[in-house]
């Protein structure tokens, strides 16, 4: 393989070590994908195996694209790498060896809501308050505990001191009896449990060294210890491990990830060799001096100075605006002026921000402007309610055990199974140690529900066994269209008639369509296959490169994405950096990280906007300008006082206040399907329900019950409400 016109030289020498554990440094825009494939290429032409590569990544979507990649290097042997995220490599695994952890193959994969719902369902059982204890709040707190691979006996032991912390730790106890009950496992689970099996099954563990000669990692500055902790039990004297990743594109602390595994790398494998690659492809010579005067900041870091032979480009733009509105109406103007003069398409540019809610605004102007966008990262499409149901009608099929997704779809569509006779049948499963399943067999010995419930009861339970035999007889497309077709879901969304009705109807049209091309591209694909794929699908998969749209984003989804123009938005104190009353230097040192990676996304411009009001948690906010804008160096930007873009004559004033005095319904169908019980998320507080709504138009105002903070009453026009 001729390596010499493909990789630059530290490129290539980090391509060709192929005799011990290595580090590659990789700094953005540096062609780490490029390197990584040419690496796993470089491999099987000097004999290794395809099965023998394992290559492990953060998204899907990488994998898929690095794995294309690979298949223009060496052909069709790319088919046989074991190369995929981490959750869904182990996912695979566990299915191969579940019998040894006294699992099913077939277990169900909770993500965060289904989590969600098992500890309300525990703290409902075990009749704990909500006030003291949310269960958003106790779930993340479990997961924050799995990730730090500490077991419930542990923390109950020796970590938790207050009543509180106690009552956690119960239900922590209670949550991984429960999921091992509904032969499920979390996302965590997908981690932790590898590491159990190859503890506890020291054969099992040599027969994945013995398949795996080496082992790759992208992104290794985001692992978390139990994916280091797996790494480690697989490296050998006899397996290679070879690391990528950039310690300043370490973003996701919050939920895991430990910047100390990439900085403590040489202590744990001292013969490691260290490459750094330092020249940036992407970015002119501006936009990296402008990061670079930014991150140095940073205490700790991997010394590397990146560099570029592109030529010095522009320079940055900061636009001081007035308020959120003023800010979108500059963007808007900006990108109209951008796709003219530079002769770009608008799929070139992305429109990046700290936290959901400050996409408001922007849809607005960009609605108003006719500029086509796309929103990567808001509520993904196999979250959507009606899409979580059927999935959950899907998972029961496969295994029912599954009681979360049993729960979820005992009455809907609606056939008149209420929460108390279901929470009869419950007490009933649990004094005779049976399933939730089995019990709606057995229902007519639930005495103490109704006799034309028990009728219902077993019809449903006429329905499921009608699947659970046909899922061997039909195809996935099949089952699901006759599922559909039986429950009549399609019908009742569309004689409900409102904009959210029929949004939910599109949707389950565009899951039959995805079930469709599943099969297709995945011949004989089962419904295992199906929901082990979608249950490991993340927000970042979402980004279509294709679609001639604005793209926008948070900052976290953006990473590892480019575009020749990037606006970074709401560069404000308690925005970005999110919150600067941090308790240690290391969350404001991981946000300055992310702003890093905010402007390194960009190949030619970069702006960068703040507001001096902005109007959050339902009043208005006055703001000062983020603290890492006075660490740009001077030289590398320009600022535009657009605070009085409103003066200065009749015309231009005149003009802003029509491009905003429109009805705000014009823009927001989903308002309008706002009601009293409805639930909700919230970007800041979390999940909660309607309590009550006053008002209409612009006034309207809207009480929620928050799963975290409690009631809040909040100015519909601005609450950035998602029916969930």
């Amino acid at each position: 393989m001729n390596l010499k016109n493909a990789l630059n030289e530290e490129q290539r020498e980090a391509v060709e070590y192929i005799n011990g554990p290595s580090m590659i440094v990789a700094g953005a825009g540096s062609g780490k994908t490029r390197v990584l494939t040419y690496k796993i290429a470089y491999l099987i032409d000097k004999g290794y195996e395809p099965s023998s590569i394992l290559a492990l990544t953060f998204t899907n979507k990488a994998a898929q694209e690095m794995k294309e990649r690979i298949k223009k290097l060496i052909g069709a042997k790319a088919n046989q790498l074991w190369m995929g995220t981490f959750h869904s490599i182990f996912a695979r695994i566990l299915r191969a060896e579940a019998a040894k952890l006294g699992y099913d193959s077939n277990f169900s994969i909770y993500d965060r809501d289904d989590s969600v719902s098992l500890v309300n369902n525990i703290m409902q059982e075990y009749n704990i308050n909500h006030e003291s204890l949310t269960p958003s709040g106790v779930q993340h707190k479990i997961s924050f505990l799995k990730n730090q691979m500490i077991t419930p006996d542990e923390y109950l032991s020796h970590i938790a001191q207050t009543p509180v912390e106690k009552k956690i730790g119960e239900i922590f106890l209670n949550y991984n009896k429960k999921l091992k009950e509904n032969n499920s496992m979390d996302f965590d689970d997908l981690l932790l449990k590898p590491i159990e099996l190859f503890n506890n099954h020291l054969r099992i563990l040599q027969k994945y060294r013995k398949q795996f000669k080496f082992i790759l990692v992208d992104e290794f500055q985001d692992t978390n210890r139990a994916q280091y902790e797996l790494l480690k039990l697989f490296t050998t004297s006899r397996v290679k491990l070879c690391v990528v990743g950039d310690d300043a594109q370490s973003i996701y602390g919050w939920r895991g990830a430990d910047i100390r595994n990439m900085l403590e790398f040489q202590k744990d494998f001292p013969k490691a060799k260290v490459f750094r690659l330092e020249q940036n492809y992407r970015s002119t010579k501006t936009i990296l001096a402008a990061a670079d005067s930014v991150i140095k900041n940073n205490a700790d870091q991997i010394k590397k100075t990146l560099w570029t032979n592109n030529n010095d480009g522009e320079q940055l733009t900061i636009i001081r605006c007035s308020d959120e509105k003023d800010e979108a109406f500059q963007i808007a103007k900006q990108i109209k002026k951008e796709v003219s003069s530079r002769k770009i398409s608008f799929n070139d540019i992305a429109i990046l921000y700290r936290i959901n809610s400050q996409s408001r605004a922007l849809e607005e102007a960009l609605r108003r402007e006719k500029i086509p966008y796309q929103i990567i990262g808001g509520v993904e499409f196999y979250r959507r309610k009606e899409i979580k149901d059927l999935i959950a009608y899907l998972r029961v099929l496969a295994n029912q055990n599954d009681e979360e997704s049993l729960l979820r779809i005992m009455n809907f569509p609606q056939r008149g199974i209420g929460n108390t006779s279901i929470s009869k049948m419950i007490a009933f499963s649990r004094k005779l140690n049976i399933n939730l399943f089995t019990t709606m067999a057995r229902v007519f010995e639930v005495i103490e529900v109704k006799e034309r419930i028990q009728k219902n009861v077993k019809q449903f339970k006429l329905l499921l066994n009608k699947y659970i035999e046909l899922k061997d007889k039909l195809s996935l497309p099949e089952l699901m269209a006759a599922l559909v077709d039986e429950l009549g879901i399609l019908r009742m969304y569309k004689e409900e008639n409102t904009p959210e009705s029929l949004q939910r109807y599109e949707n389950v049209q565009e899951l039959l369509a995805a079930i469709q091309q599943f099969a297709k591209e995945n011949k004989g694909a089962t419904i295992h296959d199906f929901l082990a794929e979608v249950s490991l699908l993340s927000g970042a998969d979402q980004y279509d490169e294709k679609e001639n749209k604005v793209t926008l984003m948070t900052i976290h989804a953006a990473k590892g994405l480019e575009f020749p123009v990037v606006f970074i938005t709401g560069c404000e104190e308690d925005i970005f950096p999110l919150n600067p009353k941090f308790d240690s230097d290391s969350k404001i040192d991981e946000e300055r990280r992310l702003f890093y990676v905010a402007i390194t996304r960009a190949q030619e411009k970069v702006f960068i906007t703040y507001a001096r009001s902005r109007y959050r948690f339902g009043e208005v906010a006055y703001q000062s300008k983020s603290r890492f804008l006075e660490e740009l160096n001077p030289e590398t930007f320009t600022e535009l006082n657009k605070a009085g873009s409103r003066k200065g004559g009749r015309k231009k004033a005149s003009y802003y206040n029509e491009f905003y005095q429109e009805s705000y319904d014009d823009f927001n169908q989903e308002r309008r399907s706002l009601r009293v019980g409805s639930k909700v998320v919230h970007d800041i507080f979390g999940r909660g329900k309607i309590l009550q709504i006053v008002g209409n138009g612009d006034m309207q105002k809207v009480t929620v019950d928050f799963e975290n903070v409690g009631r809040k009453t909040l100015l519909t026009k601005f609450a950035n409400l998602k029916l969930v």
